[in-house]
């Protein structure tokens, strides 16, 4: 992949930044021959799958990260991933045919609609994009809102958004208020206001976008599982997909890493007459680079086991686990990386600064750390019960030995031993 980088810039020159290369066609078409496509969809899925596991699937997406747009070669890129999960999973046959096949072919490509401008859109509670019946003809819905993201918006083989917005925001359960609905590209009324860069990389020929509904109409029969069911579909579709993101920015640290290895022992690189590697610092620098990839790589091995053993419901800590620790270590690597480069290691010599943006976009992506922290911090409370039980049975049978022996009990801080 790497060898063949100034034939995707070339194409995108030539043929235009948001039309997809005809290089990543070319590789498709090996990659289905090969049967190296959709190889992220596991085993539950029956004969859409390839067969992997989760965990198998791990090791084929480490190697995809190593190159930012390889698994768009093998349609294991995001949004694709999570979005071709989802509808696979939730759709009816006849939805799956029109929308689904296209994509698992490599024919087309989607885009996941959620995240609001005007909300605090990690507590999707708050999204306000309505959807409402027409009430001259209730088999036809309409949309107003604006919307932000959504990977792919303005790439030419975009079909279809995937469009989460509240149904009923009347019913006393929030959760059953939001609604995840199909919609097609070029329906009147959905407008693009503009692209949006991610700390300057537009990400062409994928991008984003802030975009408007207006009046937007689609057919009742694109509704997604049934109304009020939007937060059921989320996280069955994000569950996958951030461990997805987990995996590939592994083997895009790994690359980062070998750059900065590259780099330490390059002999034409020698401050003071000696190499970058030989100071004291890089050594420190390198051993401690080293030890958290492979600490992460664990991190994300368990994460894709548990999924395949107990379930992605089961998985939800593992998960989180994830998220929450492979972005934020990989984005320092990457940033160890690039001071070994020194100023270099700030330009477009180097794919170092692509990389720690990619990273820090992951860290919000798919719900932000904090997000995260918090429902790990509250699952791990809800284990408070048991633990004090079977501490105090320590401390009664503690209390015991001491009278048997007639020794005094040492005090015990909040019942602890």
């Amino acid at each position: 992949m790497h060898t063949r980088r100034a034939d995707r810039q070339g194409q995108l020159a030539k043929f235009g930044r948001w039309k997809t290369p005809p290089l990543i066609h070319e590789l498709r078409a090996k990659a289905k021959k090969e049967g190296l496509f959709n190889l992220f969809l596991p085993k539950s899925f029956g004969s859409l799958s390839p067969g992997l596991t989760n965990l198998e699937y791990s090791c084929c997406a480490e190697i995809m990260g190593r190159c930012y747009w390889a698994a768009q070669t093998m349609n294991c890129h995001a949004p694709e991933t999570g979005n071709i999960e989802l509808l696979a999973k939730y759709c009816n046959e006849e939805q799956k045919q029109k929308w689904l096949m296209p994509l698992l072919n490599g024919e087309t490509s989607s885009a996941y609609s959620m995240t609001e401008p005007d909300r605090a859109s990690s507590d999707a509670t708050q999204i306000a994009c309505r959807i409402t019946r027409d009430p001259a003809d209730p088999d036809t819905l309409i949309i107003n809102g604006r919307k932000l993201y959504g990977n792919a918006m303005w790439n030419d083989d975009l079909s279809v958004y995937i469009l989460m917005a509240c149904s009923d925001p009347s019913n006393p359960n929030p959760w059953k208020r939001h609604t995840t609905v199909l919609v097609p590209k070029n329906t009147p009324g959905f407008t693009m206001l503009r692209n949006l860069t991610i700390m300057g990389y537009d990400h062409a020929p994928e991008g984003h976008g802030e975009y408007l509904y207006t009046n937007a109409r689609i057919p009742a029969a694109n509704i997604i599982l049934g109304e009020g069911r939007a937060f059921e579909i989320a996280q069955g579709r994000l569950g996958p997909g951030r461990i997805h993101h987990c995996m590939r920015l592994i083997g895009q640290t790994e690359r980062a890493y070998e750059l900065a290895l590259i780099r330490a022992t390059d002999p034409s690189k020698k401050p003071r007459g000696r190499l970058i590697g030989d100071f004291d610092s890089n050594i420190e620098r390198i051993a401690a680079m080293r030890l958290q990839l492979d600490s992460l790589r664990l991190v994300v091995l368990n994460a894709a086991y548990t999924m395949d053993v107990h379930g992605n419901k089961a998985g939800r800590y593992a998960i989180a686990q994830s998220k929450i620790l492979v972005p934020a270590a990989a984005a320092r690597i990457i940033d160890e990386c690039m001071q070994m480069f020194g100023g270099q290691g700030l330009t477009q010599h180097t794919p170092l600064p692509e990389m720690w943006t990619y990273a820090r976009f992951v860290r919000i992506a798919d719900g932000p750390d904090a997000a995260h922290r918090h429902q790990v911090g509250r699952d791990q409370l809800k284990t408070a019960g048991p633990v004090r039980e079977r501490h105090e049975g320590y401390l009664r049978r503690y209390r015991e030995l001491c009278e048997k022996w007639e020794v005094e009990c040492e005090m015990m801080v909040g019942g602890a031993l």
